[in-house]
């Protein structure tokens, strides 16, 4: 057969490079991923033969199989699964899985530092490089399911490898390690030992749904027949396959479920909370959730894999179900095993089946009390959670309105109340002071730039409280919610807010003969600024800053219209309104001049400027930047 030499893919050798040079302490998870591997691989085969029954495969006894060979110290790991064709091997062997090696190294010294480095394989994608830590060459036999032609892999890690085509490869796929010499010091065991594989697959792959065999080696004293020819031994095998979420809470130990988390979300760290639920009834089910300790770095991306692992009857259905839990729960992983489903439901038939609608709702809300009860009992595993999750679990406040008090309830935000310390909406409730009516929320890209604007600075002085609201999001869902327990949620940057009708030291005789002072320089700028704005008024949300651009009450703010348009929705722009603060001197002087002078030319200017600093102030961008630099810097030039 003709053999062809590859270079693998740049990121790809720099990952063997890693490998080879031991960068994991604990080279034991190698076997993990490899049987992981060959599960995954089973359970394809599986799933595959249940949709097209035609499919040339033999399915009667799906497994796994450890050989190794003492002498010749080498260890394979067999499965008669699904397999891969040529082409699938160049891809999927000589590529790595969306990671790129940067990323990869940030992440395995963060993992270092929290001594949980060996977990990265799997999260990577790159189970099958692990291989290259204990073996000097590694080979890679497999034929795909259907296919009559196999292909060999082979590689000693050093930046190329090779592929040919066999002819007599059995279905499924074989990957045979080449071992190092063993080397007890640096945590390199003898991995043809029997007792250290039934060690590692005990402590990793003990739950896997197959069963993983291990064959014993021949010896000269083992039985013969009456033709004196010895008895091929038995193989044994390891794993228990017992259904964890099968088995009562008292069976399992934190450990095994921790094991089946690892396995199923290819995580390193253990998860933040598991979540048993059985129901029973017309329609039974039963469920084993996690909610992971940290959030997954494509957690926002389009390409993100969600959703749990569903089995009918213990059997493998489908990875990632998205309709047994809604988007805003993507981050939940784990298993449900349904008693009365068809083992033939597609992902179309999911989406309209009664009972996956009643598991999807009694799943979102297992999850939503169980992280409501984490916050009752334990604060800090519900702040790390919040931490990680809270961005994404606020989406449902607006795409779930069945359970928007829900998650309100669990919510918690940064205000002005704490520097550090978030708050419950009930909380800030509990708080209001006398008289006051709103909940009070400003949004923007850090907390130091929602306090340190302008729109803060009659709350900061009267002492009222802020939600401070820094995720994108919250522009989103402030606006679909309204109001908690009848208050409503305002936006401090919109409407129209007058602290000071609240303020008796601010009589209405007084408020109303500043508006009167004040009307003819409120209406010329409203012709001078007329492209910009749509009304100059005067503000009661103002005490140190000159002016300040709001938002009419049912206007999209900015940050929403471009919100909009970055998702392609086409968005018209909304005009503002300028809030001019009558205390201020500049104002107070540009109101004098307007009085005193008949050629208001440079009050233009003046104007004009003002409105500049107040879209600066709020974090924007002048219309025309180079002419508001012109006209400061002239400004700046007259008053040296």
């Amino acid at each position: 057969m003709s053999t062809e030499t590859f270079e693998f893919q740049v990121e790809a050798r720099q990952l063997l490079q890693l490998m080879i040079h031991s960068v994991y302490s604990n080279k034991d998870v190698f076997l993990r991923e490899l049987v992981s591997n060959a599960s995954d691989a089973l359970d394809k085969l599986r799933l595959e033969k249940l949709w097209d029954d035609s499919l040339d495969a033999d399915v009667s006894d799906l497994h796994v199989e450890i050989d190794v060979d003492k002498d010749a110290r080498t260890l394979t790991v067999r499965d008669n699964g699904i397999g891969m064709s040529y082409d699938e091997v160049g891809r999927l062997i000589g590529t790595i899985a969306n990671s790129g090696t940067a990323k990869f190294l940030q992440e395995l010294k963060e993992a270092k530092d929290a001594a949980g480095e060996e977990g990265l394989i799997g999260q990577f994608g790159v189970g099958f490089y692990s291989g290259f830590m204990v073996a000097d060459e590694v080979t890679l036999l497999t034929r795909r399911a259907g296919e009559s032609q196999g292909t060999r892999w082979t590689s000693r890690g050093e930046g190329t490898y090779t592929l040919e085509t066999v002819d007599d490869a059995p279905q499924g796929t074989s990957v045979t390690l080449h071992l190092k010499p063993a080397d007890p010091e640096n945590q390199l065991h003898d991995y043809t030992s029997p007792w250290k594989i039934r060690e590692i697959i005990k402590r990793y792959s003990d739950f896997i749904t197959w069963p993983v065999r291990m064959v014993p080696e021949a010896s000269a004293s083992a039985a013969a027949d009456e033709s004196g020819e010895a008895e091929a031994p038995e193989p044994e095998t390891l794993n228990s396959m017992k259904a964890l979420w099968a088995r009562s809470r008292d069976e399992v130990s934190d450990d095994e479920y921790h094991e089946l988390y690892k396995h199923i979300a290819h995580d390193w760290r253990d998860p933040l909370e598991t979540i048993r639920l059985q129901a029973e009834g017309t329609f039974e089910y039963q469920s084993l959730l996690f909610l992971p300790a940290h959030a997954p770095q494509d957690l926002f991306t389009r390409d993100f894999k969600r959703g749990v692992q569903l089995y009918v009857k213990r059997v493998f259905i489908m990875d990632d179900c998205e309709a047994l839990l809604p988007p805003y729960l993507r981050f939940v992983k784990g298993v449900v095993d349904a008693a009365d489903l068809s083992l033939n439901v597609s992902r179309e038939i999911l989406q309209q089946d009664r009972h996956i609608e009643l598991m999807r709702r009694r799943l979102t809300k297992k999850v939503l009390s169980t992280v409501k009860e984490m916050k009752t009992k334990d604060q800090e595993r519900y702040d790390t959670f919040w931490r990680e999750f809270g961005t994404v679990l606020k989406e449902g406040l607006v795409t779930d309105p069945e359970n928007r008090d829900a998650i309100l309830a669990v919510a918690s935000f940064a205000t002005t109340h704490h520097d550090t310390e978030p708050a419950t909406l009930k909380q800030y409730v509990e708080r209001m002071k006398d008289g006051q009516e709103d909940i009070y929320y400003l949004t923007g890209e850090s907390r130091q730039s929602i306090e340190n604007s302008p729109h803060m600075e009659a709350f900061r002085d009267r002492g009222i409280e802020v939600l401070l609201l820094t995720d994108a999001v919250d522009e989103v869902w402030a606006d679909a919610v309204g109001e908690y327990e009848g208050k409503k949620l305002r936006s401090v940057a919109k409407g129209q807010i007058d602290l000071d009708a609240k303020d008796e030291e601010t009589p209405d005789a007084d408020r109303e003969k500043r508006t009167e002072e004040y009307a003819g320089l409120l209406a010329w700028m409203k012709e001078q600024l007329d492209e910009d704005i749509k009304e100059v008024r005067l503000s009661s949300r103002l005490t140190v800053s000159p002016a300040c651009v709001v938002s009419d009450a049912h206007d999209l703010t900015p940050a929403l219209e471009n919100m909009y348009r970055a998702m392609g929705q086409e968005v018209p722009s909304s005009k503002r309104i300028l809030e001019l603060n009558p205390d201020h001197q500049l104002v107070k002087g540009l109101n004098q001049a307007y009085k005193e002078r008949e050629d208001r030319t440079e009050l233009a200017d003046t104007a004009e400027l003002l409105h500049g600093l107040a879209v600066l102030a709020e974090g924007g961008q002048p219309k025309e930047p180079a002419r508001f630099v012109k006209l400061m810097a002239d400004r700046l030039e007259r008053a040296l």
